[in-house]
């Protein structure tokens, strides 16, 4: 019994041997177009569709496991976060029990989350897999069937015409091509009833997979959602009995808020005091020069003619004074116009061809300013600089002016790249 044993197994061995060398000269001879291939385009389009199904299955199952995988996570988070609120909860503070209870209620919730998840998505997508194996090695096996069944056509038509027939081999021929055509048909009709019931079987698989989850999400978010209402109304009543050490939590500004919007000017380099563009025009009245030129920081009265004389700067002050016994000079000030940049003040500043749209004065960097952000000018000691108006004044902060670099003007003539914002307290006005 056993050498019969050893002999079947050894003549299955050599048989599936022949079986593989015969079909391999079977494909060649079909590469080189020897030999021809039986074809058959809608079972093609069943195969694609298959892959096409079994590869999205398979990509939806890897996303659901790392799904689960972040819900455990989520998890593991929240219960972290529940026990470090029951460990500061002080004994003696009301509703400690009550938070307790929550935190239990809490990990179960999310326990049950789980558990849901796996037995009605994971398990369903699973199960749902889990028969692609078998078809996809049917189909491998369909292959091998008709390779064996077009090699036995073959032979058995080299056999037909050739010039000198052999009865018997021809018989036997026959009887192996009957054979082989039978095997692969019977595998080859089964496959065409399965591929498109398994292909049209996804639709109602996708429907109740993401059903379930987004069933199962309601629910969670819903208790849960209970959840964290009563634990905020424990808070609220810890909260009102505790008010008055009631901790302040101040905004923060938003990244949403505009780039320059609460931006302060950056101290120069030489420790000069930061001043507002109100309090350097009132320190620039009060110098000396300004004195000594006649009219300089004086504003014309609308209804005061030039070249009359102005009251003293304070009437009361001076009555005061010559009541006491103190007689002060009379002091004849000759009032002109005030201008800025040649322009009267109270009229738009004028157009001039060299310099651009708006132009409004000259200033000089004092000190060099690196740009800390994109719509910002960056300054070298000496740089003169054309100062124009922001587009929307709303825009524009305190202590900043708009500007383009005088020599970039000259030479390219235009705003849109050169213009930029820069701290007023780093220059000096020179026009």
């Amino acid at each position: 019994m056993a050498e019969m044993s050893k002999g079947v197994t050894a003549g299955k061995i050599a048989s599936n041997m022949q079986k593989k060398l015969t079909r391999a000269q079977e494909k060649v001879l079909q590469k080189l177009g020897k030999a021809d291939e039986t074809k058959d385009e809608q079972f093609e389009q069943c195969v694609q569709n298959f892959n096409k199904q079994l590869t999205e299955g398979t990509k939806l199952q890897k996303d659901l496991r790392t799904y689960l995988a972040s819900v455990k996570a989520m998890h593991e988070a929240s219960k972290k976060l529940t026990e470090c609120l029951q460990e500061v909860y002080e004994p003696e503070w009301p509703g400690r029990d009550d938070t307790n209870k929550i935190a239990e209620s809490n990990d179960l919730l999310w326990v049950d989350f789980h558990q849901k998840l796996v037995d009605q998505a994971l398990l369903t997508m699973d199960t749902y897999l889990g028969q692609f194996p078998d078809i996809k090695s049917r189909i491998a096996k369909r292959g091998r069937k008709l390779v064996d069944y077009d090699s036995a056509r073959h032979h058995f038509e080299s056999l037909q015409t050739a010039k000198k027939k052999d009865e018997t081999k021809i018989a036997k021929a026959e009887e192996e091509l009957v054979k082989a055509q039978k095997v692969f048909e019977e595998m080859n009709l089964d496959l065409q009833e399965e591929l498109p019931s398994l292909w049209n079987s996804r639709v109602g698989f996708y429907v109740n997979t993401f059903q379930s989850i987004a069933g199962l999400e309601e629910n969670f978010h819903k208790e849960m959602s209970k959840l964290n209402q009563n634990l905020n109304d424990v808070l609220t009543n810890l909260d009102k009995q505790y008010s008055s050490n009631a901790f302040p939590i101040k905004a923060q500004p938003s990244d949403s808020a505009p780039a320059k919007a609460n931006k302060s000017p950056s101290p120069p380099p030489d420790g000069t005091p930061i001043t507002s563009p109100e309090i350097k025009t009132v320190n620039q009245e009060l110098e000396p020069s300004s004195l000594e030129t006649p009219g300089a920081g004086i504003p014309k009265s609308p209804s005061q003619p030039a070249g009359t004389e102005a009251p003293p700067a304070s009437a009361e002050a001076s009555g005061t004074e010559a009541a006491a016994g103190t007689s002060l000079p009379a002091v004849v000030v000759e009032t002109f116009p005030a201008t800025v940049n040649g322009t009267e003040e109270g009229s738009a500043p004028s157009e001039r061809a060299d310099m651009p749209p708006g132009f409004l004065f000259k200033v000089q960097a004092m000190h060099d300013y690196a740009a800390t952000d994109s719509d910002e000018l960056p300054l070298k000691a000496g740089d003169v600089v054309l100062v124009i108006p922001f587009d929307n004044p709303d825009e524009q902060d305190e202590g900043w002016l708009m500007g383009v670099k005088e020599a970039d003007w000259l030479q390219r003539k235009e705003l849109d790249q050169s213009r930029g914002v820069f701290p007023e307290n780093f220059t000096e006005r020179v026009q």
